[in-house]
């Protein structure tokens, strides 16, 4: 079912991410230009003069209100905005930020915004698949699986990179790693792919025809090189929210402040035109290896600087692309002396870069490969992908992208692990050979073993072969006390099996805990299958105990010989 909703989520995404790239050229034929027009323009053509200044405070002027009089969901980068939805918002996103976010980041980057489309792209695609997902009866673990299909749809159509946009959403958007979640992200996913043909060019967005053998040497240059690129985005991740913060204390309402912002783009396109807009000539140009070492030192200083200063206003626009020309100008600049061209090590800093940045390693390694269509190059992208990732881990505690979630009090790890609840079965945590309580005896027998031997609050109730008859708690017997059975009584006529809640030695913990909580009970007896003898007993404090056992095999450690001893 998933799967064939995938397939108009998907069509719908491309949809999307067509209009956008339009608004996008027309917002900047208008801004630069004064024209009507959807053809592509470079921003670098302009005749403005001293006039640039004024362009981007006009468009994020723009911004500041749409933000402030339509939806405040639009200010930023877009992923942040889709990992809370789905975490926190039940996957719910509103028809207004469908319309919205792809208008504002149009406005942004046409009037100069040094931003990618990818965030916003990202944001529109999850709003198409999550407003697509709401017209229907499914849960909140559906529709986050249609909203990531969306937005991997879209990042698809913007840049070919259909597999690079199912790891994406697997390594930052899923949170988990389930078929009824990958099939319908991939099905989006190569169903936009064959869309894009149709409404862009084929091909890869970034061709790059280069050919080198992958060498040791090579590969560990290429790991060093991601180490360094590493350190680049911890850097500028770090830069990114103390400029926030800086921003935080200006006296005047947030509306504005995209517009201060604006004023640093304007000043930075002065001193080079290739920091203003999303740059994609600019990539072109650093793989092709024919960037001017004063534009690749301009994309590396002023470009981060003016993007920083932007998207910490609060404007609207993505990482993606401002990350790919940052670490590339630094790969492309380190190039100058190291083996391979300047366009392979721009390459190979660009997927370094966005590893370290965003934390998704498997992502950044096939995104750049596939912009250029270049796959012989993955070793190399993997190693610098890899560095990154160690070095960003190691120094930064979050993301770009989840440090924004954090500092709204909501804090995200970006691991993987399996859960032990599902793969330990309750023979494996359980007390065997519990104490319970025979079904012959006296009320007034278990009245006195409550009051005097009892250790815990509730008891299995067994007949004379060990099958499980009910349960009894110490607040059945003080109840008894006032109204009840007589004492006399015996506690098989005084308890009933039909609602007791019990599980078998082979069922996973989870299964334990689920009806735990569905029922109330603190213990759960655990029976053998057939006979329903009781075999077990297992407590909420059993299971707390596992994760106190995980974390300390994670946690502690211990040499062979010791451990030996």
């Amino acid at each position: 079912m998933l799967a064939l909703a995938a397939l108009m989520v998907g069509s719908g995404g491309a949809l999307g991410a067509w209009v956008l790239l339009k608004a996008i050229a027309i917002s900047t034929n208008l801004f630069w230009f004064g024209r009507l027009s959807d053809a592509p323009a470079e921003i670098i053509d302009n005749t403005l003069g001293l006039g640039i200044v004024l362009v981007p405070v006009l468009g994020s002027l723009i911004i500041g209100i749409m933000a402030r009089f339509g939806s405040d969901k639009i200010r930023g980068h877009g992923i942040p905005e889709a990992i809370e939805a789905i975490l926190y918002g039940e996957s719910r996103l509103s028809l207004k930020v469908a319309v919205l976010k792809p208008l504002s980041s149009a406005i942004s980057i046409g009037s100069g915004g040094p931003f990618g489309a990818e965030g916003p792209i990202i944001m529109t695609g999850g709003a198409i698949g999550s407003l697509f997902a709401q017209l229907f009866h499914l849960s909140a673990a559906e529709r986050k699986t249609l909203l990531v299909a969306g937005a991997a749809a879209g990042m698809t159509a913007i840049f070919g990179t259909p597999v690079a946009a199912i790891l994406l959403a697997v390594e930052v958007l899923l949170f988990e790693w389930k078929p009824r979640s990958f099939v319908p992200v991939a099905v989006a996913a190569l169903v936009a792919a064959a869309w894009r043909p149709v409404l862009f060019e084929a091909g890869p967005m970034f061709p790059m025809m280069h050919a080198v053998g992958v060498t040791p040497a090579l590969l560990g240059l290429a790991m060093l090189m991601g180490v360094v690129s590493g350190l680049q985005a911890t850097l500028l991740s770090g830069l990114l929210y103390r400029i926030e913060d800086l921003f935080h204390r200006l006296p005047f309402h947030w509306m504005w402040w995209p517009a201060v912002g604006g004023c640093a783009v304007g000043i930075g396109g002065l001193i080079d035109a290739h920091v203003l807009g999303a740059g994609y000539a600019s990539i072109q140009s650093l793989l092709d290896g024919s960037l001017t070492l004063r534009a690749a030192l301009a994309l590396l200083v002023v470009k981060a600087a003016v993007w920083l200063v932007a998207l910490g206003s609060g404007t609207s626009g993505g990482v993606l692309a401002p990350l790919l020309l940052v670490g590339g100008a630094l790969g492309y600049l380190a190039g100058m002396v190291l083996p391979g061209g300047n366009g392979l090590w721009a390459l190979i800093g660009m997927g370094g870069v966005l590893s370290g940045a965003m934390r998704a390693p498997l992502m950044a390694a096939l995104f750049t490969v596939e912009l250029t269509g270049n796959y012989g190059l993955l070793p190399l992208t993997l190693a610098a992908s890899a560095g990154g990732y160690a070095i960003s881990v190691l120094i930064m505690r979050r993301s770009i992208l989840t440090e924004k979630i954090a500092r709204r009090g909501r804090h995200i790890l970006q691991e993987y692990t399996v859960d032990p609840f599902d793969f330990l079965q309750a023979e494996h945590v359980m007390t065997p050979r519990p104490v319970c309580l025979k079904g012959t005896m006296s009320i007034a027998a278990v009245t006195a073993f409550f009051s005097s031997e009892a250790r815990h609050r509730t008891y299995p109730v067994i007949d004379s072969q060990g099958r499980l008859e009910g349960m009894v708690s110490r607040s059945d017997v003080l109840r008894w006390n006032t109204m009840g059975p007589p004492p006399e009584a015996t506690l098989s006529e005084a308890v009933s099996d039909a609602s007791t809640p019990f599980r078998f030695p082979g069922d996973p913990l989870s299964r334990v805990a689920d009806l735990m909580i569905e029922t109330g009970q603190g213990r759960i007896p655990i029976v053998e299958p057939a006979s329903k003898r009781v075999v077990g007993m297992l407590s909420r404090h059993d299971l707390l105990k596992v994760r106190h056992a995980r974390r300390s095999a994670e946690m502690e450690r211990s040499g062979l010989l010791a451990s030996a001893r």
